[in-house]
């Protein structure tokens, strides 16, 4: 093998042909020999399925690696992978926050900017997408309906949901309430709510940098600076968060002296690498904007595909 750069030294490999994501955490991202290593100390893989010692990453191969707590990078290391297009993002465990997403600027722009074809279509193709997001959240396909019309019925179903999920996880329910000024003095299926929420959106962001679709255009949530983001993470909103912060109120109940926030975050991380969920969302993207974009939802999905 010729040394440096795992002898791929002028190569440079299409983001298609890639693969995908690479997490690491608890160690030290650096270069040596233009190779990118990852260093691990004894003790620091208990948890993780990547063992201890020098490990050498193939980084062209890898759209994005997502560096997670206990994790440091070197500069020769960030510019390394700037070079030769592969994004590094810090994150929270198993991805339940999103703390710095750079554009990934893959070698081609087509989601962009059919993303940004169909938002600027705002008397057409923009409500389209409205209303293909809202069939794969309710598993049907309303094409008849106005979009307030849309998410009023969106809303009555969430509530319906999330009674569902408060009498099978035993949680006594008394309906949503979340005061900004004073998160902490919601009850706790509230603010598990709250948290499973913010680490879901996070998945979202990260799915969003690796698609390098536009964060700020979107068809549901208008608004927000991460108006797409939410409308991803809401896509998922039945099968995993809800169920996520009600599982984690139950177990709250139980343990009091448990954190809320934390059982929260941990019950997310585990249920989004059990159930692949940002390699959902990223599929999800692709379907919105991608060639199968006037494919039917499957009614039986909800976003899970």
């Amino acid at each position: 093998m010729l040394k440096g750069r795992l002898g791929l030294q002028t190569a440079r490999i299409p983001h298609k042909d890639r693969h995908g994501l690479l997490w690491l955490s608890r160690g030290a991202l650096t270069v040596e020999d233009g190779t990118l290593h990852f260093m691990r100390g004894k003790g620091e893989a208990a948890n993780d399925a990547l063992s201890d010692g020098d490990h050498c990453i193939p980084f062209q191969m890898i759209s994005m690696i997502l560096l997670g707590p206990g994790s440091t990078v070197s500069h020769d290391a960030l510019r390394l992978c700037a070079r030769h297009g592969t994004a590094i993002v810090a994150v929270g465990e198993d991805g339940v926050r999103a703390y710095t997403a750079p554009p990934l600027i893959p070698d081609r722009s087509g989601l962009a900017r059919a993303q940004a074809r169909v938002w600027a279509d705002a008397d057409d193709a923009r409500l389209s997408i409205a209303r293909r997001m809202y069939a794969w959240r309710m598993g049907e396909i309303f094409p008849h309906k106005e979009i307030d019309v849309l998410r009023g019925m969106e809303g009555a179903r969430v509530k319906k949901i999330y009674q569902l999920q408060a009498q099978r996880f035993g949680v006594p329910w008394h309906g949503r309430r979340y005061d900004r000024k004073k998160p902490l003095a919601a009850d706790l299926p509230n603010q598990a709510l709250n948290h499973a929420a913010s680490a879901i959106e996070a998945a979202a962001a990260i799915a969003v940098s690796a698609t390098a679709t536009i964060p700020q255009l979107g068809f549901i949530h208008e608004d927000a600076g991460q108006s797409f983001v939410l409308d991803i993470a809401d896509l998922f909103r039945d099968e995993i968060t809800i169920p996520v912060a009600f599982s984690a109120a139950a177990k709250a109940i139980k343990h009091p002296h448990e954190n809320i926030e934390r059982l929260t975050r941990r019950k997310a991380g585990e249920t989004l690498q059990r159930e692949s969920v940002i390699d959902k969302m990223i599929e999800r993207i692709k379907q919105l904007f991608g060639p199968a974009k006037n494919a039917a939802p499957n009614p039986k999905s909800n976003g899970q595909e």
